[in-house]
């Protein structure tokens, strides 16, 4: 155990812009998907499911599939 700890501790300050920015990101994928009404695939509670459950991935999936602009 305190190996991971050390582990983790020496890597926290690579890491920690890393996940700022998916935290960013998930937040302003949730509220655009809050705010609009059409998409290009699936529905409002599938890109909900999928920028919060995948959260690496899922916000930057609807932003380049899921949103509609039209």
């Amino acid at each position: 155990m305190e190996d991971l700890l050390r582990i983790l501790g020496g890597s926290l300050p690579l890491l920690a812009p890393l996940l700022l920015l998916d935290l960013a990101l998930a937040v302003a994928a949730v509220r655009s998907i809050l705010r609009r009404d059409r998409f290009r695939f699936g529905s409002r509670g599938v890109w909900l499911v999928v920028s919060i459950v995948v959260l690496l991935f899922g916000p930057v999936l609807y932003f380049l599939l899921g949103r509609d602009d039209s």
